[in-house]
């Protein structure tokens, strides 16, 4: 199960912005591939603003990393609904992840290297 997971360091710096605001900074995200899908950056909870989350209700099930909790982000202007995901208890392929957060970047939310 999950051998076709990776997760490494990301290599240098990596931002995380929504609604004009800097939602982290960090150093030590992680970059997970899995399969053919785009990799996704990974910041560890301790360089994210999480006065800007607020938990929801949505949760979803990978047989791979296990349960995903889910995540607002709360703005001045906007609230994006469910836009940030976490394996709180993720099975063993993934365990790094634990205390990670990933966003899902579009129009609203930037997940860059610096």
């Amino acid at each position: 199960m999950g051998s076709d997971i990776k997760i490494r360091k990301a290599t240098g710096t990596w931002v995380v912005r929504a609604g004009g605001a800097v939602l982290g900074e960090s150093a030590n995200a992680l970059e997970l591939e899995e399969g053919s899908l785009p990799p996704v950056i990974y910041f560890p909870r301790s360089d994210i603003a999480m006065a800007f989350l607020e938990r929801t209700e949505k949760s979803t099930h990978c047989p791979k990393k296990g349960d995903a909790s889910y995540f607002s982000i709360v703005t001045k202007s906007t609230v994006l609904a469910d836009a940030v995901w976490s394996y709180e208890t993720p099975f063993s392929a993934a365990a790094e992840i634990k205390d990670h957060l990933a966003f899902y970047a579009g129009d609203s939310v930037t997940v860059e290297q610096l």
